[in-house]
């Protein structure tokens, strides 16, 4: 206990916010139990509407499917909706919103100075030097600016193994390094071995160089925060004592990708306002990105070291999403993880393709799914709170094929019961009563699964100054309805490929660690139809099947089945340059960076030289789910 204490205060204030206050743990009880009630209570009347629906002609087992399915996806829809609803209402009746979800922030005085030692490091592998120096550049350059640079070493940790790729780093090094003021405070190391990724790589940075430092800040190769935001971040934590992790909010930066300026755009509007409502309610045991935040290194390095889930457990070996487990672990040491709600100033890149997210996304939902194997393991400990977490990233993927079981099984059970097979069908025999029942009960989890970001964007139409930077009403509605159709269509075209991959988990394929393609580029129609090929069968299988046996639930099914048989095309069109380019000419899915671009964004923002990009040319990910590690 006494090196936990000491831990805590050494070079940090012991006047800011204790997460230990007994009135605020009071009030953040209050504010669980409040919200877990508004969560049970939704799950719970959709559950019994679903059950009226199904029941309306006696149980088949495919409706007993059904049901088990859709109470698997609803509390992840419930727990969207009340972040969002309570993020809004902060928003708009607290004086102080950020204070009000993060009274960490409180105790911060916007001109206090830096009084640790900070470490910014960037771990990279086999990323485009000219955007790695180009992001280092905005952090460098924008510290200066604070008055606060000379607290603050600049690490890039690399892991690259690409041999064109490790003389660019250290060539482009040596060039960044010359024109900076302060060129003895950044640093350039690169692992001969690259064990455990990026955990690995954080980890021997820490045990080289970690007594130098109190904290750090930790950058994503696609991510930038400015100087501001830096010490922002960094003076909450020096103000908090009891604070481990401070994140801040990643922004998508602007693109001239169609598929990337219609997911960032749709995240936008929710974002705010769901981290407002979660940290309403979670408080100091918050969540944590991996990146764009700021962290206590001596209880990291006390606490935070991931175990490998050993061998005759759910997906054993090294832990690969291990921002969430390192946050449990934190808050388990009696050490805060607070989320700051505030839009500016931390920005990170969306992918650029379907394909591009989809590898992304399949990482996660490998690393996220390997969470099952932590379950009763000895030696690992959590608080409530951190269960919830972990409970959260499981149910996120999980909840994908009980969505697709509970479509395939209603469609059944109804072409079934037409074809004279079952006593029962949701749909019923056309203009029964459980028809109308069906689809005001559709309409309800549509409206509950877009909550977040249409209470976003109604939170923006509100304010004159909000709506003047995403360029008025009009282009700000005529956006919105864009990204919603994109949404749709992705939707079941991201489902499919996520339940595939969850089989294929099962039977021990993984997806291997590789660099991301972030530039735009177009998909050729041939890795189209190479990648899309289980949407295309499933979708045509679909629409011929009801077509045969129940063409009155054509109608209900076309958001489905006309997703898959569009996959192509869908991804072919959102990967075009020529469509980004229009997109942005017309400022559709436009965010207010790009109508009005930071200062310290323009060179990350400028068009980067081909002369400048790495060596060997641009990457083109095959659309594969990855060949194991």
């Amino acid at each position: 206990m006494t090196n936990l204490v000491s831990a805590r205060t050494a070079h940090h204030s012991t006047h800011g916010f204790a997460i230990a206050d007994p009135a605020w743990r009071r009030r953040l009880r209050l504010r669980r139990a409040l919200f877990a009630a508004a969560v049970f209570a939704t799950v719970g009347g959709l559950g019994v509407w679903m059950a009226q629906v199904l029941s309306l002609h006696g149980w088949q087992p495919l409706e007993f499917l059904m049901l088990a399915s859709y109470l698997i996806t609803t509390p992840w829809v419930a727990v969207g909706l009340w972040n969002a609803v309570i993020g809004v209402l902060v928003l708009r009746l607290a004086r102080d919103p950020v204070g009000a979800v993060t009274p960490a922030v409180r105790a911060v005085a916007d001109d206090a100075p830096v009084t640790g030692k900070i470490a910014v490091i960037m771990p990279v592998y086999n990323e485009d030097t000219a955007r790695v120096f180009s992001h280092l550049t905005v952090v460098s350059d924008s510290l200066e600016a604070t008055g606060q640079a000379d607290r603050f070493d600049i690490h890039l940790l690399s892991d690259s193994n690409d041999p064109a790729t490790m003389a660019a780093e250290e060539a482009g090094f040596a060039r960044w390094q010359a024109s900076r003021t302060r060129p003895g405070q950044v640093f350039y190391r690169r692992r001969a071995v690259n064990d455990r990724r990026k955990v690995g790589n954080i980890k021997e940075f820490l045990d080289r160089c970690g007594d130098n430092y109190d904290a750090m800040v930790v950058l994503d190769a696609d991510s930038v925060m400015t100087g501001k935001a830096i010490v922002r971040l960094v003076r909450v934590l020096e103000a908090n004592p009891d604070a481990g992790i401070i994140q801040a909010l990643s922004l998508g930066l602007p693109s001239k990708s169609g598929f990337a300026r219609l997911f960032q755009f749709g995240m936008r509007h929710g974002m705010r306002v769901y981290a407002t409502g979660q940290a309403w309610w979670q408080g100091d045991e918050g969540p944590y990105w991996g990146h764009n935040a700021v962290v206590r290194i001596a209880p990291f390095r006390a606490h935070c070291e991931l175990k490998d889930i050993p061998k005759g457990r759910a997906f054993p070996g090294q832990i690969i999403s291990h921002d969430q487990i390192e946050a449990a672990a934190m808050r388990q040491a009696g050490y805060g993880v607070w989320v700051v709600p505030e839009e500016g100033g931390s920005y990170e890149e969306n992918p650029p393709t379907y394909f591009d997210f989809l590898k992304r996304d399949l990482r996660w939902c490998q690393g996220n799914t390997q969470y099952l194997g932590l379950i009763g393991m000895p030696g690992f400990r959590a608080r409530p709170m951190g269960w919830f977490q972990i409970g959260h990233a499981i149910l996120m993927y999980l909840s994908v094929p009980a969505w697709l079981a509970f479509i395939f099984a209603g469609f059944t059970q109804a072409a079934l019961y037409t074809m004279g097979i079952t006593d029962g069908a949701i749909l019923g025999p056309l203009g029964s009563v459980s028809v109308d029942e069906g689809l005001w009960l559709f309409l309800t989890m549509m409206a509950l699964v877009f909550a977040p970001k249409l209470v976003g964007v109604a939170g923006v139409l509100t304010s004159a100054e909000r709506r003047r930077t995403y360029g008025g009403a009009g282009r700000l509605l005529l956006s919105t309805l864009a990204e919603i159709v994109f949404s749709i269509v992705l939707s079941p075209i991201i489902a499919v490929a996520v339940t595939l991959f969850l089989v294929r988990l099962v039977f021990g394929r993984r997806v291997g660690w590789g660099s991301q393609e972030r530039d735009a580029h177009a998909v050729p129609l041939g890795m189209a139809v190479r990648g899309l090929w289980p949407q295309l069968l499933i979708g045509a299988g679909a629409a011929v099947g009801l077509a045969l046996t129940l063409p009155s639930a054509l109608p209900w099914a076309v958001p489905f089945f006309g997703s898959l048989l569009l996959s192509v095309a869908f991804v072919c069109l959102t990967a075009d340059p020529g469509f980004g380019r229009w997109l942005t000419r017309h400022r559709i899915a436009a965010i207010p960076e790009e109508l009005e671009t930071p200062p310290e964004l323009k060179p990350v923002l400028a068009p980067v030289h081909e002369a400048a990009r790495r060596p060997g040319g641009r990457r083109v990910y095959a659309p594969a789910v990855g060949s194991g590690d």
